[in-house]
Formats: C-alpha cells, structure tokens, sequence
C-alpha cells in the first residue's frame, strides 16, 4: 500500500494498465487455484484498448483479491466483466466480479469491507483482500461496492479511472 501511495499521488502522468491483460493472467491464475473444486472461472471479452489510469501491480492486486474471494465463496461460477462506464467528467472504467454463492446480506457489506472484517471463519483468509481493494481503489479517486448478483451471490463493482 506504501507503494500505491507514492504511485496514486496526484501529478503522477502516464502510468497505465492494459485492463485485459490483468483480467485475463487473473483468472488463469484462479482457474488453477481451485481446480479441484471445479468452478467454472471466466472473463467476457473486454475491449483491447481499455486501460486504468494506473500502476498494473495496483490494478492486479485489486482484481486478484476480488477474483479469489468470489472463488472461495462460489458454489460454481465467477465471472468477470470490465467496460468503459459513461457519464460526466473523467473517463471511468466499471469493473464487475460476480459469483453464485452465498451472497452477502446488505445490512453487512460494510463489516466485510473493514480490515478484518469476516463473517464465517470457516473459509480460510485474513479479512484484508477487500478492504485492500478499497483502499487501493479510494487512491486511484476510484470506488468499490458490494451488490445482489444477478446469479444469486455478491457482485463486487470496482469503479477506477481509465485511460
């Protein structure tokens, strides 16, 4: 996070990621990870040319912790989405993680997003992924939050600005 700092600072020009690249190492990564539970770990095609406007090591980071909570809590299938998001002001980049599992109760998704936050210690972690990836968000003038899954589990949207 120290590092973020420094990079994330304001006045820092030039630093990109190319979002597909990192989306893409992600998930082969995870698809590995929890081979043998057979999920089913996939990314919808993003354009080539989206870029956050960002250190790469940041945005993997924030990707990876989304990618490998949604597989820890996944009872089949992640999924993950990256688009140019429209509006006012900066260009902005939306990116979605959504699993089929449990999901998380709305009255509780700001416990899980402090450090340390968990609500079942049966699952192995820390308690800091997500509160990592906000704090990383937050320094980039991005933004995390937690949602219903259209496929009945948590949906992390990860809102970032892009090149």
């Amino acid at each position: 996070l120290h590092r973020a700092r420094a990079t994330a600072a304001p006045g820092r020009l030039g630093a990109q990621a190319a979002v597909a690249e990192a989306v893409d190492g992600i998930v082969r990564v995870m698809r590995r990870e929890h081979a043998e539970r057979g999920l089913e770990v996939a990314a919808e095609a993003i354009a080539p040319g989206l870029r956050f406007a960002g250190e790469m090591q940041d945005l993997q980071e924030m990707v990876g912790n989304l990618v490998d909570n949604a597989c820890k809590w996944a009872r089949r299938t992640v999924r993950v989405a990256a688009a140019a998001e429209a509006g006012p002001g900066e260009p902005r980049l939306r990116l979605t993680v959504d699993d089929d599992g449990p999901g998380i109760a709305a009255d509780q998704r700001q416990a899980v997003l402090a450090r340390g936050g968990r609500l079942d210690e049966a699952v192995p972690g820390s308690g800091l992924g997500l509160a990592i990836v906000l704090e990383l968000a937050q320094l980039h003038g991005g933004s995390l939050a937690l949602e219903d899954a259209p496929c009945g589990g948590l949906r992390a949207v990860l809102s970032l600005p892009r090149r």
